[in-house]
């Protein structure tokens, strides 16, 4: 018994020398954290919609195009097959926001884009987490954030706490969603001017061979 009172008091002491707080005011904020997170936690990825399909598929309808364009998205597809999109531009993703209900609800981290469609309640219009639909919201996790200027994929300057909280996350939505994609980055300016001049350079050539 004198053994663990010692042992208690020196962790005791030990508390409020590192921290400056009370044993008490210490073990109740490390409580309200716990509390708050896992709140929050579930509130992101509600339990009661773990089991529940996708609602939304969809069919390629352009099978010459290799664009995101080519879907065609049908609430009432027996086949019930889940979206797949494959490369997507921040951009786009915008598309997908939950303002078009003929359209899935998507939501990308770390790059990996998910149909959050099931939990419309939370990710739809007018629902707590409307603002990380059809957005990239890495950051923003990792953060417990719901400022517009964290809601992007910009990674730097996290600390290892943060990254781990972010990670928790991309387990809770590779557990629950469908994968459906992946950001791709905007297509510059160079490219395009790049591709005109190769298409203004082939008909210049055709041009020539029928003068000829």
């Amino acid at each position: 018994m004198g053994i663990g009172m010692g042992l208690y008091t020196t962790v005791m002491d030990e508390i409020t020398g590192y921290t400056g707080l009370s044993p008490t005011a210490f073990f109740t904020i490390v409580a309200l954290m716990v509390v708050v997170y896992q709140t929050v936690s579930g509130m992101f990825v509600a339990p009661e919609d773990f089991n529940k399909p996708p609602i939304v598929t969809a069919r390629n309808i352009n099978t010459n195009n290799n664009s995101n364009n080519g879907f065609d998205f049908n609430l009432n597809d027996s086949t019930n097959k889940p979206v797949q999109l494959g490369d997507v531009t921040e951009q786009q993703l915008r598309a997908y926001n939950g303002s078009d209900p003929n359209k899935p609800i998507l939501m990308a981290i770390r790059g990996q884009i998910y149909d959050v469609s099931s939990s419309r309640n939370f990710y739809g219009p007018g629902g707590p987490y409307a603002m990380f639909a059809g957005r990239e919201a890495s950051r923003a996790l990792a953060l417990l954030s719901f400022k517009p200027q964290d809601i992007n994929g910009n990674l730097e300057g996290l600390d290892e706490p943060e990254l781990g909280i972010l990670q928790d996350w991309e387990d809770k939505f590779v557990e629950k969603y469908v994968k459906v994609g992946q950001l791709v980055p905007e297509p510059t300016r160079i490219e395009h001017t790049e591709s005109r001049d190769t298409t203004e350079e082939s008909q210049n050539q055709q041009g020539n061979g029928e003068a000829q």
